[in-house]
Parts: structure tokens; C-alpha cells; sequence
């Protein structure tokens, strides 16, 4: 493979979002192996993106539902397209099919978007059972196992697209072991179209400050992430109250991309709450901190503001959601808690006790190494793309489902009936 085009859902931000980091990692990754990359986007350029120039990496921007991308998609005649997300998958695969039918066609997920729904409305019931704001705020996170968030999944339509998208792709990119389980259990998906990669853009080791160094708490996420917003929310009202009573002096800077008038105005610098927005480096401000708090009721995929704690040496407190995918069977790299009290009281903990906190930070350390070896699953996926671009033809006979989807793709009989039935009363 030489000439890969990658169709990015937006352009690509590293240092707004985890999925600008994943994205950064997947090209920098396919530009080492001397491939010829281009990344097309549908969506407004950003004054946050990343400089795809610096990589050599063309930028072009595409319209949605325009046959102007056929043309242009045929003469550059990709040996590789990679979708971002599944909806991007929708809007142009059987464009790409159509035009370069031997490109292999990958998928990558970023997180299973059904999944964070599914497990968003199970949220949201819970807490449409409460009395009151304050009651909904002391609601936990989101526990549900396997065959519970299945039968949620099951019957939504995002759920339905996603796997569909699954399906009729060569192959989709996994970031989290859960979600991969999940598709192949619950879902049906063979093994044969998922590919684990959990290849984010992680900082190499960074030599990290002491415990005595280092003051206060962080949070932080892109606020334009409900998960993200969310924890605030839950920090605000039900978290950061309890921590203030067993630590009066404590601070808790909250950081994060584009954060909305209604997160701005939770700043109160009197509780030690300092919502204080963009980051301009957030490894920086992540080393200065001496506890991470990540209280996600709800959500998916990995998250990579807790990657990017362990590598700065910063102990975190979070769910078992929040921690998923991440650490399989090994010690967490601070604490996993689920109610508002266990929450509390290792934070406490992490923040007081220095034997406690550097102990968390070794887990962390040995879970970026193990977990999240960047060489590794670099060339675990080039191999992977190389091996399937090798034997597409048998791979895609063998995936019928996909070709079944794809020959049924956007309900083609049904709307063939309404266009006749619609012309026979013209002529009529």
C-alpha cells in the first residue's frame, strides 16, 4: 500500500479531544511507513487543528451528498480509505466502494457511539426517578454489565447504523477490549473484522514532579463531550463538596476545550471550584497536578485524559467506566470507585497520603508500558492492514453479512417501489 486517504468526521485536534490524539498516532503511524496520506473533511477547518502540512499530509475538503467526491476519489485512487466513525462511514463508503472497488476500506470507531448512549439513557432513567436537581446529582455511575446495556444497544437505531457500518467495512478499528467483546458476543461481529488499537498519542516517560511539588486537583475533558460535562456537573454539585469538607483549602482546576457560558459560570473560586477552560498544554498542567479526578457516570472507548495522568506521573480517581479497556487484570493507577462517598475519600486519600500516591503512580507507569506500547501495536496494525490488503478478495467472500448489507444499503428495494409508485401517478 502506498496512497491511503483518511476522511476525518472533523479535523483533527490533539490537544481538544482524545480522538485528535488517536487520529495524530494512526497518521504520523501510516506516514512513517512512507505511504502517501491524505485527509479529506466534510466539516468547517478549525483554528485548533493539527498541521497537516508539517506531516507532508494533503488537506482537501470534501462536500457531504455531492458527486464531486466520486470524481475526485477516482482519479486519486487510494489504496486505503480509513473512515472516522461510523457516520462518516455512511456518507462515503459506497461512494469509495463504487469508485476504487479494490481500496481497503477501514473503519475506525473512536469509541462505540451506542454504547455511550446506551449507557447516557440508562443515566438519564435513573435519574428521572429522582425528586429533584439535587437528587439527580447524587445519582452514581452507570454499572450496568453486558446483557444489560445489549438490550438497550438493541433497540436503538445508532446501534443498528453502527454495527451495520461494521459490517460492511474490511475492517474497524477497536480502541477498547470491552467494546470488541461486546460486538462478538453480544453483537455477532466475527473476530476476523475487528482489530484492537488502542494506539493513542501518549507523551513518552515524562520525568515527573514530587509529591511535595505538586499542589491541588485537575479535571479535565473537551466540554463539547457530554460524558465530560457530565462529570463536571457531578463534581460540582455532589463530588467537590465532600472533598472541601475534609480539605478546606483545596482546589480543583477544571481545564477543557470549549467550555459553554453555563460551565463557565459554575467558576467559584470561594468553594476552591476554578473552572478555568483551555489548556494550552495539558501535560503541563496535568504534571502539576498532584490528583486527577475523572468522575464519568457514563461514556465509552478510553479516555485520554487518564492516559495522559499515568504518563505525567499523576495518580487518578475514577469509575470502573472510566477505567475501562485500560488496565485489564493490573492494579489501577490511583482508585476506581462508583459512589459519590468512595469518590471522596480516595481522593482525600491520594492527595494526603504520599505512600499511597506513589505507589498509584507506579501502577500507572507499568500500565502505559505494558498497555500501551506504542512500537507494538503500530506494527501490530501495519501487519494486520498489509496481511488483509493481501488477501481482500477471500476476506470479503468470507464476510457475506457485509455484502448482504451493502447490496440492501439505505432500504434500495423499498425506495425503488416509492420512485415507481410515485412515477406511475405522474403518469397517471
Amino acid at each position: 500500500m502506498q496512497n491511503i486517504l483518511v476522511i476525518g468526521y472533523v479535523w483533527p485536534e490533539p490537544r481538544s479531544s482524545a480522538a485528535g490524539s488517536r487520529m495524530m498516532e494512526l497518521l504520523e503511524l501510516f506516514r512513517a511507513q512512507g505511504w502517501q496520506v491524505t485527509f479529506a473533511s466534510a466539516a468547517a477547518l478549525s483554528p485548533h487543528r493539527a498541521d497537516l502540512a508539517a506531516l507532508d499530509i494533503a488537506e482537501i475538503q470534501v462536500a457531504l451528498n455531492c458527486d464531486s467526491f466520486d470524481q475526485w476519489v477516482n482519479e486519486l485512487q487510494p489504496d486505503m480509505v480509513l473512515f472516522d466513525r461510523f457516520f462518516t462511514e455512511e456518507q462515503f463508503a459506497w461512494r469509495v466502494e463504487r469508485a476504487c472497488p479494490t481500496a481497503l476500506r477501514v473503519l475506525d470507531t473512536s469509541d462505540l457511539h451506542s454504547l455511550r448512549e446506551a449507557r447516557q439513557q440508562l443515566l438519564k432513567t435513573a435519574q428521572n426517578a429522582c425528586a429533584n436537581e439535587t437528587e439527580k446529582q447524587q445519582v452514581g455511575a452507570v454499572t450496568a454489565h453486558a446483557d444489560q446495556l445489549f438490550s438497550v444497544m438493541a433497540a436503538s437505531d445508532t446501534a443498528k447504523r453502527e454495527v451495520a457500518a461494521i459490517f460492511r467495512s474490511d475492517l474497524t478499528l477497536m480502541i477498547s477490549e470491552f467494546e470488541m467483546q461486546l460486538l462478538q458476543q453480544a453483537f455477532a461481529v466475527p473476530a476476523a473484522l475487528l482489530h484492537h488499537c488502542a494506539l493513542m498519542l501518549i507523551p513518552g516517560a515524562i520525568e515527573p514532579a514530587a509529591f511535595a511539588e505538586r499542589a491541588h486537583f485537575i479535571s479535565i475533558g473537551n466540554f463539547r463531550h457530554a460524558p465530560n460535562w457530565d462529570a463536571v456537573l457531578w463534581l460540582k454539585h455532589a463530588l467537590w463538596p465532600l472533598v472541601r469538607q475534609r480539605l478546606p483549602q483545596a482546589q480543583l482546576h477544571v481545564y477543557g476545550a470549549y467550555p459553554p457560558p453555563k460551565a463557565t459560570a459554575l467558576h467559584n473560586p470561594k468553594q476552591g471550584f476554578h473552572v478555568l477552560g483551555w489548556a494550552d498544554d495539558a501535560h503541563q498542567v496535568m504534571s502539576q497536578a498532584r490528583v486527577c479526578l475523572a468522575p464519568l457516570r457514563f461514556g465509552a472507548g478510553i479516555k485520554g485524559k487518564l492516559a495522559d495522568a499515568m504518563a505525567c506521573g499523576t495518580p487518578s480517581v475514577t469509575t470502573a467506566m472510566g477505567s475501562e479497556g485500560m488496565h485489564g487484570h493490573m492494579p489501577w493507577g490511583g482508585a476506581i470507585v462508583d459512589s459519590a462517598t468512595a469518590f471522596a475519600d480516595a481522593a482525600v486519600a491520594l492527595h494526603e497520603d504520599q505512600s499511597l500516591w506513589l505507589q498509584a503512580q507506579a501502577h500507572g507507569h507499568a500500565i502505559l508500558q505494558q498497555r500501551f506500547d506504542r512500537p507494538r501495536l503500530g506494527r501490530e496494525l501495519i501487519t494486520r492492514l498489509q496481511q488483509l490488503s493481501d488477501n481482500l478478495a477471500a476476506h470479503r467472500q468470507d464476510n457475506f453479512i457485509g455484502q448482504m448489507l451493502r447490496h440492501h444499503s439505505l432500504k434500495s428495494t423499498q425506495y425503488m417501489s416509492q420512485w415507481i409508485a410515485a412515477k406511475n401517478k405522474i403518469a397517471d
